[in-house]
């Protein structure tokens, strides 16, 4: 018996690199700019799963977050390094899955560079906040899952797919490799 994949009349995987790795990385993460932010991957123990915003994705692919210095999340860093973030950006697309390795510091030019005034929610003292530290995650592997286009030609190839037999997938996936 064929796989989905095998089924489908046009291409559905395409693996990325470099520049448009990165590309695809900050399309599907800031659709939502909050990710599942998980550790203690490595530890034998359960993994912790927390939502995070993103604060910034950079040019070579690394991603920043705004965090406690005395947070359980900054703990389990300094114990176990590898992190997984996942992003939903809607229900059938946008779909985004990066490992990495996490790293704490608490550089006051780059809090000041991805501080945003909603912070103060968190950090009540300002960008000035002696709890504030930065958590950067270098990916070391990813993927992605979308549509070619959009969510509304995906839905209609679904529709006449399912009318006629065939299927009509419009989705794409692949490695990203930064």
């Amino acid at each position: 018996m064929d796989s989905i994949n095998q089924q489908q009349p046009e291409e559905n995987a395409k693996d990325l690199n470099g520049a448009e790795a990165i590309e695809k990385i900050r399309e599907l993460a800031y659709k939502t700019k909050t990710c599942f932010f998980c550790t203690n991957i490595k530890t034998g123990i359960p993994l912790t799963t927390r939502p995070m915003a993103v604060q910034q994705i950079d040019d070579e692919g690394n991603f920043w977050f705004l965090s406690s210095n005395d947070s359980h999340k900054n703990d389990e860093v300094s114990h176990d390094p590898f992190v997984h973030l996942l992003f939903q950006g809607s229900a059938h697309s946008d779909f985004l899955n990066i490992y990495g390795i996490a790293s704490v510091n608490e550089d006051r030019g780059k809090i000041k560079e991805l501080w945003e005034p909603i912070m103060k929610t968190w950090f009540t003292d300002g960008e000035d906040d002696p709890r504030i530290s930065i958590i950067k995650v270098e990916p070391i592997e990813g993927y992605y899952w979308d549509n070619k286009h959009g969510n509304t030609i995906a839905f209609a190839k679904m529709l006449v797919g399912a009318a006629i037999g065939q299927t009509l997938d419009d989705s794409i996936e692949g490695k990203l490799e930064v």
